[in-house]
């Protein structure tokens, strides 16, 4: 099976996990009224908008470049983010200030069916984890960051779902319901920082911010030792979605042939992608000693 198709498997099944647990999560919180199935339903929902804009982008970015965009189309990955995060953020707000005031409250409202509530939550946990080893087998054959960083997601996912069981069990064994909103503020606290990290790298990759500085030393390295490079210089970079764009000027021996240097700066720019196979790589040659 082809890398594309891998990657595409990895993004439907996601997406289809998430519809399943959305569905189930709101019938568990009408029967429930858990505010820490809400927030696991929030986390949900987030997770479907994540999955359905991580297989538009595999399917987008994986279009070839055209004449309206000789780059290509990754840069869609991080717009599509940056709404994610205003999204996240905005019901991780909405969850946070709904736990405070039933804290609060002097009379929490009771939960009724837990029942229900702990048996979605575990269905949520078996079908993440079966979900988390697809992708990350898929993630190790195509090394896609997109279905990478998918599976981290939903492996944070089990701890919220974990806590809103204890808080269902706490409620029908204890009557302790306001352990249900400690969990959900929690879980509010996570989604709050998931997005503002989110919405940080998309802004970031948005306003063409370098490649991550080990990235660029590994790639400086490789020049500086590359066999007929005298030196390197003007060594830029930046990410677009997942994948990085790199330039970078060699200075080579003028009196070899064009032949010569062009197999220099062939085998450079080979041992590059063999290190991060999803860059676009840029080389110029100059004669050495004689660089602008």
């Amino acid at each position: 099976m082809q890398d594309k198709h891998l990657n595409l498997s990895a993004g439907i099944a996601s997406v289809s996990v998430a519809t399943i647990l959305v569905i189930a999560k709101i019938w568990a919180l009408s029967a429930t009224g858990s505010m820490s199935i809400a927030a696991s339903l929030a986390d949900s929902a987030m997770d479907l908008l994540v999955a359905s804009g991580g297989l538009l982008a595999i399917w987008y970015a994986s279009r070839p470049p055209d004449e309206d965009h000789t780059f290509g189309h990754t840069s869609a990955e991080d717009l599509a983010a940056l709404g994610q995060s205003i999204f996240i953020f905005v019901s991780g707000t909405v969850i946070a200030v709904t736990s405070v005031r039933r804290m609060l409250s002097p009379t929490p409202p009771e939960m009724t069916s837990e029942a229900i509530g702990v048996g979605v939550m575990i269905l949520s946990i078996v079908l993440t984890i079966a979900l988390v080893l697809w992708q990350k087998h898929v993630a190790r054959r195509t090394q896609s960051k997109v279905v990478s960083a998918d599976s981290l997601h939903y492996l944070g996912d089990l701890v919220p779902n974990i806590g809103a069981i204890a808080a269902l069990l706490a409620s029908s064994a204890f009557g302790f319901d306001r352990l249900d909103s400690v969990v959900a503020l929690g879980a509010a606290a996570i989604l709050l920082v998931g997005a503002l990290n989110i919405g940080k790298s998309a802004w970031d990759a948005l306003m063409d911010r370098a490649a991550p500085q080990d990235m660029v030393d590994e790639i400086g390295d490789m020049a500086k030792h590359f066999p007929g490079v005298y030196a390197y210089h003007d060594l830029k970079t930046r990410m677009a979605g997942s994948k990085p764009f790199v330039n970078i000027h060699i200075e080579v021996n003028g009196d070899q042939t064009l032949r010569e240097a062009h197999a220099i700066s062939a085998g450079l720019k080979r041992a590059i992608l063999e290190a991060y196979p999803n860059a676009e790589v840029i080389i110029h040659k100059d004669v050495a000693g004689e660089a602008d």
